[in-house]
């Protein structure tokens, strides 16, 4: 019995750190230069957020997604909360929309792993 409990651990920790490894690698990867906003441009921009499913973990689920934001275009700023599964982005309604940023965020990762199940503008 001690041993079941022993491979059932082990098996739970390696799971852990598998589910992030692709997303960990796809966030080194995507190291760009993006154009500094201003504080003026930002008090500007539409805010909304983003309730998604799917995220396993902080760093490489949550930051992964808040990094395909934030490279966007149009986008002065993204913010993604592993605890609470909320993104809160600001962006310019001239160049993204409510749609757009849902099939950034679900598109990540292959889409096969979060899905935005509410999205409002603020």
């Amino acid at each position: 019995m001690k041993n079941l409990k022993n491979i059932g651990f082990a098996l739970v920790i390696a799971l852990t750190f598998a589910s992030c490894k692709q997303e960990s690698k796809e966030v080194a990867s995507e190291v760009t230069k993006k154009e500094v906003v201003s504080e003026a441009d930002l008090a500007k921009m539409q805010t909304a957020s983003f309730t998604i499913d799917g995220m396993t973990c902080a760093m490489g689920c949550a930051k992964t997604i808040e990094n395909k934001l934030a490279n966007q275009d149009g986008v002065g700023e993204a913010v993604v909360d592993f605890d609470t599964k909320i993104a809160t982005v600001k962006f310019d309604a001239e160049k993204q929309s409510l749609e757009s940023l849902t099939k950034t965020i679900e598109a990540v990762a292959g889409g096969d792993s979060y899905k935005v199940t509410e999205s409002k503008e603020m």
